[in-house]
């Protein structure tokens, strides 16, 4: 059994900690909000998030930020933009050595770092290690089949997380790409806006899976680009990841998208989507990184335009569509001799 805090409250937070409750482990679920906290505690039921669906008598809940102290494994499970933030209130009651997992999904808006680099600059002398993966924390919740892959410094504190995390409903996998699983769990959201905004303008599938062949192009591009490897993005927190978030009305950042391509504005689709629209951050930081790396990402480019500069859908399609020539994969023919 280990002792884990899991710092975050939200569904997918929540959806953690009923999953390693019931695999035996003792948690902890930290909440920013002491109010929050104690409605968790009254009820075990995070009814805003996941409703009807029970947390485990055994989760402690607290709004504490000393509870990251001794203790085995600490889960960052809070929203990207406030991971910085989080750590820094941690730092004192982090010790050398100590194993974070990250499991949230963003990079950082003004510094571009992904969540992982943040946690490094905020608690150096941790192991850092991040989780990715189709996993919406409804179905998880549920314990509805799905796998995850887990990226750390360490091959030991990869192989830990993987045995703390996995049950018969919850199969892990490993890989020593920290960068390439934390870019895939990311950039993804950015395609899912885009593939929202498809969906609310009325076009079909074969426009769908278009974008979405084209948009693991784009993630993978600029992954390699930062250095991580291109076969990551080929496997779970890539491809994986991407069509769930783009298929699926669990996803947040794809109904935020429908509402923008039904006319809505970026701040009417969030504040009626209620919850934080992660790609919508990302988006940013992926375009000014494409641009200063020199990466080609056509994609994310039109996305920024609608999002930030009053582009409208349906002419952000129009220059996907109208682009240049193109070879489909990175090098041109070779001349067969």
């Amino acid at each position: 059994m280990a002792k884990i805090t899991i710092m975050g409250s939200g569904g997918w937070g929540t959806a953690v900690a009923i999953m390693l409750a019931e695999n035996g482990h003792q948690v902890t679920l930290w909440s920013y909000f002491p109010e929050e906290s104690e409605n968790l505690k009254q009820s075990h039921e995070n009814i805003p998030f996941l409703p009807g669906v029970k947390i485990p008598e055994s989760v402690r809940f607290t709004s504490d930020i000393g509870v990251c102290a001794d203790t085995d494994l600490v889960i960052m499970a809070s929203p990207s933009h406030t991971i910085r933030n989080v750590a820094r209130q941690m730092a004192p009651s982090i010790k050398k050595g100590q194993r974070i997992l990250n499991i949230s999904k963003g990079l950082e808006e003004n510094t571009y770092l992904t969540l992982s680099q943040v946690l490094r600059s905020e608690l150096p002398e941790s192991e850092i290690a991040v989780m990715s993966g189709p996993s919406h924390a409804e179905e998880v919740s549920r314990r509805v089949p799905t796998t995850n892959v887990v990226a750390a410094e360490s091959e030991a504190t990869a192989n830990l997380i993987q045995d703390i995390m996995m049950n018969p409903n919850f199969r892990v996998y490993t890989n020593p790409d920290v960068l390439g699983v934390e870019l895939g769990g990311a950039l993804k959201n950015v395609i899912a806006l885009c593939a929202g905004i498809l969906d609310g303008m009325g076009l079909g599938d074969n426009t769908k899976a278009a974008l979405m062949t084209r948009g693991i192009v784009e993630m993978s591009r600029l992954g390699v680009a930062m250095g991580a490897k291109a076969e990551t993005f080929n496997g779970l927190s890539g491809i994986g990841d991407l069509i769930v978030t783009c298929t699926s009305m669990h996803s947040r950042n794809r109904r935020a998208g429908i509402l923008i391509g039904q006319g809505k504005t970026l701040q009417q689709a969030q504040d009626e989507v209620k919850m934080v629209v992660e790609g919508v951050k990302t988006c940013r930081a992926a375009y000014a990184l494409s641009r200063k790396l020199h990466v080609e990402m056509p994609i994310v480019q039109e996305a920024y335009k609608v999002l930030f500069e009053g582009m409208k859908a349906e002419e952000a399609v129009l220059h996907l569509m109208e682009r240049d020539k193109k070879h489909e994969t990175e090098k041109a023919f070779l001349k067969l001799v």
